[in-house]
């Protein structure tokens, strides 16, 4: 049978006290239908209701159509300096509008600017049609990539968010969407914390009233319809820690800032994201049997990056189990193992141990003593990993 080794790292040591427990009081509870907070770089939920009930998101939907705009022109399909044909559909859509004119042409550039920052309409279905052709070809590549993006509860009609009892997503499928639109789009992403758009002579301000409240806030999109209620996604970034929040369904403009403030406030009071092993780094170092080199060095693939409440890293511990016995030949980056990073008896991370170096099989003789000497190190109960 084949048995394991287990190595047990304290992060921290602790000097455990009740007194220096972390004190973390309940989440709040919203005036919302359904909401969200989640760290953007572990994805670590912190406060969650309702976060999977499919519901109407108005305006948050141009979060979706301008993650394809962005994914299009990242990809040479478009440009922002395209000259766009403005048709008679897109200058009578309704609702919240850039005020385009028929039968003009108008940068790309500004349409961006015009769904993120004045959450256009007409904006919205120029740009859909330039990119694929019409509103409805656009709206298939967005449920595209929401299926990509694993946003199971979510199903697009069009690329404003007007009322349709088949257009729908959920809390967490928009903070999943929010999430990819920074990682993927950083310069596009920078559009949302930009306060004012105008365009012809019509200045507007970024409905995103957190822009002016918070500095550490930089997007991301309001939406309101009275299917929907008031919806705001958000976003803030301090010390390093990014969270977002997603909060739909409130009854007022203020309303919607004030609740998302909250969530907010709480994640970056209470918690903390830390990093605790980069990828590449050397955690130990065990024998390899049979081999060119007598010895490997195992790491991971990837950083480590967990969200803890504040004042509680010291209670993290690590632990890494690997094969009871490793042997030649080995490739880089060859799994050997398995890294658990636990808090008070909760798993919070669980990744592979892997080869950072290769070893090639050494030659017969020297596996042949590797084989004997082995042989005699386990009938006497030594350790077959240590040096």
């Amino acid at each position: 049978m084949r048995t394991t080794f287990t190595l047990i790292i304290t992060l921290i040591v602790a000097q455990a006290s009740i007194a220096s427990e972390p004190i973390i009081p309940a989440p709040p509870q919203l005036a919302a239908e359904g909401y969200l907070l989640i760290d953007a770089e572990t994805g670590t939920v912190l406060v969650e209701h309702n976060s999977k009930q499919r519901l109407a998101p108005a305006s948050l939907t141009k979060i979706m159509t301008s993650f394809v705009a962005a994914t299009e022109i990242n990809g040479g399909v478009a440009s922002l300096k395209d000259p766009v044909n403005i048709s008679v559909k897109a200058w009578r859509m309704e609702g919240s509008r850039m005020f385009i004119q028929e039968g003009t042409q108008v940068l790309l550039e500004d349409l961006v600017r015009g769904v993120v920052i004045q959450s256009g309409n007409d904006a919205s279905v120029a740009l859909a049609e330039h990119i694929a052709g019409s509103e409805e070809a656009f709206v298939d590549v967005m449920n595209q990539h929401a299926s990509r993006l694993d946003m199971v509860d979510t199903h697009f009609m069009n690329v404003t968010g007007l009322p349709d009892e088949n257009h729908y997503t959920t809390a967490a499928d928009l903070a999943q969407l929010t999430i990819a639109l920074i990682r993927d789009f950083p310069e596009h992403y920078k559009i949302y914390s930009e306060k004012y758009f105008t365009y012809n002579s019509i200045r507007q301000a970024n409905r995103n009233s957190l822009l002016w409240r918070d500095d550490t806030v930089d997007g991301v999109k309001t939406g309101h319809t009275e299917a929907a209620g008031y919806c705001l996604v958000a976003s803030a970034e301090r010390e390093g820690m990014r969270l977002v929040s997603v909060v739909m369904g409130t009854r007022s403009e203020a309303s919607r800032a004030a609740e998302s403030q909250k969530l907010l406030t709480y994640g970056f009071r209470y918690y903390q994201t830390t990093a605790l092993y980069t990828a590449g780094e050397s955690l130990n170092k065990v024998r390899v049997w049979g081999g060119t080199h007598g010895a490997i060095n195992l790491g991971l693939e990837e950083n480590i990056v967990v969200t803890v409440p504040r004042g509680a890293r010291d209670s993290l511990t690590a632990q890494m189990d690997i094969g009871n016995e490793i042997h030649a030949p080995l490739e880089q980056g060859q799994k050997l193992g398995v890294l658990t990073v636990s808090m008070d008896g909760k798993e919070i991370a669980h990744v592979p141990l892997v080869a950072l170096n290769a070893v090639e099989e050494a030659g017969f003789f020297s596996r042949l003593w590797d084989a004997i000497s082995l042989f005699f190190l386990q009938l006497l109960g030594g350790d077959p990993l240590a040096l």
